[in-house]
């Protein structure tokens, strides 16, 4: 049987002990590793590892030995409950031995579980899984979580009073991180909020959001795009001693300006094109990038983009002229065109 969707998100929370078995596959190693700790932690408990009620097999190790699958599944456990055989990182290469498990696999025995990367609709092993009437294929895609995934992953955080606004933050970081990324995020999230019934905020969430090395360029950028020249000098000896390259600045500084230029030619209005553009931009941060772009306006901002493109092409050229102050002066012209 294949899973997709919500009904696959339910499978991973709740799954059923009595299936043969689980392929789970896809191009996003992390996803996947996560989904297969979600189902094995569900299906065994926390206890089921010391237990031995968890095996796990490498690929590699069941290319040596083909017996080794289904001895796993038939072994009988020195401790009551489901058993596990987990099968790791497999390719096509092993469905025959995978197949003839599958075949044998008889009520009482451990389920068998496994993942691989990505696989085509032609491939062997989701030609076992997907027609099996006891077994379960799930891809997995590198498609933002859903809605419903993100509450689950809040709810086994204990975060369970959020406001709309917060709500709205977190769909707009679980875009803007890896998966493991957020899951830890999250969890960091609980515990700033342990004790706490307050309900969670946009600005709890950017306080525990992950630091990024953007952090001191997008200070030099809100300066320009506020329109605070007098301030410009001392942020760019700052950033300058921590290495940032001028080039590395130019990208940056081009990628807000079309982030505020986006928003700012929605036909629903800055506000409206804040939240629409990509990647997301929440908490704080999206308030301030919304008020730049209604500052500035759509035709201002396409002024500056042209300004900016022509300095990158200055930084890309043969010019011998000092980079840095190259773009220093177009920042500070920038910040100059904003307060007119």
């Amino acid at each position: 049987m294949k899973l997709a969707g919500v009904a696959a998100v339910r499978f991973f929370a709740k799954p059923d002990p009595a299936r043969t078995g689980l392929l789970i596959y896809g191009a996003d190693a992390m996803r996947v590793a996560l989904r297969r700790q979600e189902v094995i932690a569900a299906l065994v408990g926390p206890e089921g590892e010391a237990e031995m009620r968890l095996t796990r097999i490498p690929a590699a190790e069941l290319r040596k030995d083909g017996a080794a699958l289904i001895d796993a599944v038939k072994a009988v456990g020195f401790f009551p409950g489901p058993r596990v055989v987990f099968v790791e990182d497999a390719t096509d290469t092993l469905a025959p031995t995978v197949s003839a498990a599958l075949k044998d696999w008889r009520e009482g025995d451990a389920q068998i579980i496994v993942t691989a990367g990505s696989l085509t609709a032609k491939s062997a092993l989701r030609k076992l899984f997907e027609p099996h009437p006891n077994a379960v294929a799930i891809g997995i895609y590198d498609d933002p979580p859903t809605r419903e995934e993100i509450e689950e992953i809040l709810h086994r955080a204990g975060l369970r009073h959020i406001d709309q606004a917060a709500m709205t933050d977190l769909l707009a970081l679980a875009k803007a991180l890896d998966p493991g990324d957020f899951r830890q995020t999250v969890e960091k999230i609980a515990l700033y909020k342990y004790g706490d019934s307050a309900p969670l905020t946009p600005a709890e969430i950017a306080a525990c959001a992950p630091a990024t090395v953007e952090a001191e360029v997008d200070d030099v950028l809100n300066i320009v795009a506020e329109g605070r020249p007098q301030e410009l000098g001392p942020m760019m000896r700052r950033i300058e001693g921590q290495g940032v390259l001028p080039v590395t600045l130019a990208i940056m500084a081009l990628r807000h300006f079309r982030t505020l230029h986006a928003a700012a030619s929605d036909p629903g209005g800055p506000g409206a094109g804040i939240g629409r553009v990509r990647p997301p931009v929440f908490g704080p941060r999206r308030d301030r990038m919304q008020a730049q772009a209604s500052r500035w306006g759509m035709f201002r901002l396409e002024e500056a983009l042209k300004l900016l493109i022509e300095t990158d092409l200055t930084l890309r050229s043969a010019s011998k002229a000092p980079q840095m102050a190259v773009m220093e002066r177009a920042l500070l012209r920038l910040s100059m065109l904003a307060r007119h």
